[in-house]
């Protein structure tokens, strides 16, 4: 697939029902989360939350991407580690 002129290798699809006090689940089946607000925002707190799950993905892929240029420049990442901090104001 092709969106103008970049090409996209992949598209992740997935769809949040009611909110962030709700459930958010991936075309594929992979994913089906329930997520609630945490407590520091007058939710639960009892399950994960949207934030957690953006700081994850951000933290992953960019561990990613770290690791493909350590390649390409033969330095050695292992063991890394990337945290991600997702703020809500």
């Amino acid at each position: 697939m092709s969106h103008g002129s970049i090409d996209v290798l992949y598209t992740a699809v997935v769809t949040a029902e009611n909110g962030r006090d709700g459930r958010v689940a991936s075309d594929d089946g992979r994913l089906d989360v329930v997520v609630d607000p945490p407590a520091a925002l007058g939710g639960s707190g009892a399950g994960t939350n949207p934030e957690q799950l953006f700081a994850a993905g951000y933290s992953a892929c960019f561990q990613s991407a770290l690791a493909v240029i350590a390649r390409r420049e033969k330095a050695d990442v292992s063991g890394s580690l990337v945290t991600a901090r997702v703020a809500v104001v």
